[in-house]
């Protein structure tokens, strides 16, 4: 089997399941967290479908919850380490991200993100990003942490930028746009230790 980064197995890694920024708890998924994530997606469909194909599907509520456990599962098994982050005061969930694509050989992740809508603007977006870069660097020593995005998604290609990534590249004609009526192309942004 393969093994990881100091010769351990992903899953044996420990590390911590939540972390803090200035305004944000970042944490693993939990089961019951699938309410307050559909109410997200339901809030921001229109800003999310069109950049993610998974917003063109008609989910339920539990359809979200069933997600959800799927994803702490990876979790717990560090195949995909998904994140939700929500505002340290109030509660309030915001965004999903996560670290995805993991390479534990490396270690290499890749971020993702959407937020809902209701919490645009805020830069929540950018501080967790932030606090994701720094978590897989000093709790999962990675030596590069990736962010991509369509090249037309200006909101998202905004988030690497400001956070002081190289845009490494253009991968051209790279991926179908969510309607299926175009190709597009895909920016690719590192930051590397």
């Amino acid at each position: 089997m393969f093994k990881g980064v100091n010769g351990l197995k992903p899953i044996l890694r420990e590390f911590p399941e939540e972390f803090t920024s200035e305004r944000l708890l970042i944490r693993n998924p939990m089961p019951g967290d699938g309410k307050a994530v559909y109410d997200a997606i339901q809030a921001s469909l229109n800003e999310l479908k069109p950049w993610m194909p998974w917003a063109h599907n008609n989910q339920t509520q539990q359809d979200v919850e069933a997600n959800i456990r799927d994803a702490y599962v990876k979790f717990l098994a560090r195949e995909d380490l998904r994140l939700l982050v929500f505002n340290k005061e109030t509660g309030e969930f915001i965004a999903s991200s996560g670290l995805h694509r993991i390479d534990w050989a490396v270690p290499k992740f890749e971020i993702g993100y959407w937020i809902d809508t209701r919490f645009s603007g805020k830069g929540y977006i950018t501080e967790a990003s932030e606090a994701i870069t720094e978590f897989a660097i000093k709790e999962l020593n990675a030596r590069r942490v990736e962010i991509r995005c369509d090249s037309r998604n200006i909101k998202s290609h905004a988030v690497p930028e400001r956070l002081g990534f190289t845009l490494e590249g253009i991968l051209k004609n790279n991926s179908i746009a969510v309607d299926g009526k175009e190709l597009r192309d895909t920016c690719i942004f590192a930051k590397i230790v």
